[in-house]
């Protein structure tokens, strides 16, 4: 048997991950994102798609594949039949990091614990991901879960709209990107040890417990405290002068009028005595509930009622107050700054097509990372695969027969 899954098409070595073996065991976004990180990085990443269904992201207008799943292969197998099993087992003897998202319990229903894995390579970084996790109670373990359930069980919705308005569901997929970043940080995190130990390790991620971990403050205050924050609309619960504001012209700004220098130069911009009684020096923020607060807030809403977007962005910028204009896309693609950074790039698809979407991010200067194949098609990678494990071409063909790869 030859090892691990490097096939023909040899991707060049680049970025901080060469070298790192990955496969994506995941449907839709949150698991495939923390891969997809990993391939845009250098690793190299098989994605083991399901035989029997399409992933979510070929859907529609195929678009977020192309975004998605770059620099990645395709193989779809039929992982819990015996056959599936065997070429998983294989598979696994040359890979670093799994990724699976699934209900939780779903492997060790299929009888692929993390035992079993370990004992195909046990130095396997193996993550799981759920909507309630792996373990508690049997009823919510084995529940379903995308982005928006995930957003409700873990009160971020909750805390998401206006005051006076049902909660709101955050858009687009914060959990499913947020469980990925988590998943992806955890993964390395666990490789850094396994490569110390020779030991690998089981990730157990729940995507509500990701929405309750960035819930800001507000668990500990309410655990510690009992303080229940309200839905704030597009203000800041906490604090005055932070959030979005509607200007003459119709259009939006957002103002960061906090830290005690900026909201200094925001006092005295707009008239006020700071260090006053109302308004004390040094304070990073003032409530909303204070008369402090009150005041310049109003003075705030005064000021922006007789500017345009544009000329409020430009005035408080000039004294040095954090303050954007919300931009959409098209004004995106046009704006010096991402034209300097070149935030957007191209890509050529597997079909020879040109691909525009967003660069590599983060940018890393000694081992940058890169785009070296657009998303490939369901299945582009697998008889090239089968062959470097040391399937002979009858065996694969009865594996493309009896459903157990495609």
């Amino acid at each position: 048997m030859k090892g691990g899954f490097v096939v023909l098409t040899q991707q060049p070595k680049f970025g901080p991950l060469s070298g790192v073996k990955v496969i994506n065991a995941a449907l839709s976004v949150a698991g495939p994102f923390a891969a997809q990180l990993m391939a845009e990085w250098g690793a190299d990443v098989l994605w083991l798609e399901n035989v029997k269904t399409r992933d979510i992201v070929r859907n529609g207008t195929g678009y977020f594949a192309e975004a998605e799943r770059k620099n990645e292969r395709s193989m779809p197998l039929n992982i819990p039949t015996p056959e599936g099993k065997e070429i998983l087992f294989k598979l696994l003897k040359e890979t670093d990091i799994y990724i699976e998202a699934s209900k939780g319990g779903q492997y060790d229903r299929w009888g692929l614990s993390d035992e079993v894995m370990w004992e195909a390579n046990p130095k396997l970084v193996i993550v799981h991901i759920s909507g309630f996790g792996q373990t508690g109670l049997p009823e919510y373990v084995r529940r379903g879960s995308y982005d928006p359930i995930a957003q409700a069980f873990g009160c971020y919705m909750q805390y998401n709209g206006f005051p006076d308005r049902d909660p709101i569901p955050a858009n687009p997929q914060p959990c499913d990107f947020a469980t990925g970043l988590m998943a992806g940080f955890a993964a390395l995190a666990a490789l850094n040890r396994a490569k110390e130990t020779g030991k690998g390790e089981s990730i157990d991620l729940a995507q509500y417990e990701v929405m309750i971990r960035i819930l800001n403050s507000y668990p500990v205050e309410y655990l510690n405290l009992g303080i229940k924050y309200e839905r704030a609309g597009n203000r800041n619960a906490k604090c005055v002068c932070f959030g979005l504001y509607r200007c003459k012209d119709g259009k939006c700004i957002y103002i960061a009028g906090i830290g005690a220098g900026i909201s200094k130069k925001l006092a005295e911009f707009l008239g006020l005595e700071y260090g006053s009684e109302l308004l004390p020096a040094g304070l990073p923020y003032y409530s909303p509930k204070s008369e402090g607060g009150q005041l310049l807030e109003g003075s705030l809403l005064k000021y922006l009622a007789d500017k345009t977007a544009a000329e409020a962005e430009t005035e408080l910028l000039a004294q040095g107050i954090p303050t954007q204009r919300v931009m959409d896309l098209e004004d995106a693609v046009v704006n010096p700054q991402y034209i300097a950074r070149e935030t957007f790039t191209e890509w050529e698809a597997v079909d020879g097509r040109t691909i525009k979407g967003v660069n590599i991010i983060p940018r890393f200067k000694q081992a940058p990372g890169m785009v070296w194949r657009g998303c490939p098609t369901k299945g582009m990678d697998t008889r090239e695969t089968l062959e470097h494990l040391g399937y002979g071409e009858e065996e694969i063909s009865r594996l493309y027969e009896d459903g157990i790869v495609c």
